[in-house]
């Protein structure tokens, strides 16, 4: 389950237009294919997993947020 370029593209838009911000890049994983990561002006924020199931592909976006970070 890799991630196609134009794939990658409207990710990173969607993410842009529902969080309101720019200078948001997506890139491939090394060790895995089924997910990418988030990167916010070159620091990493989440990672976005594939899942297709019956047919139907959906992504699931993880976000920790360290509570050092809440400050």
């Amino acid at each position: 389950m890799s991630f196609a370029p134009e794939e990658m593209s409207q990710l990173k838009s969607h993410l842009e237009r529902v969080f309101k911000c720019g200078g948001l890049t997506v890139k491939k994983r090394e060790k895995a294919e089924d997910s990418i990561e988030v990167m916010m002006d070159g620091e990493f924020i989440g990672v976005i997993y594939k899942i297709i199931d019956e047919g139907e592909t959906s992504y699931d976006f993880n976000m920790a947020i360290l509570d050092i970070d809440l400050v």
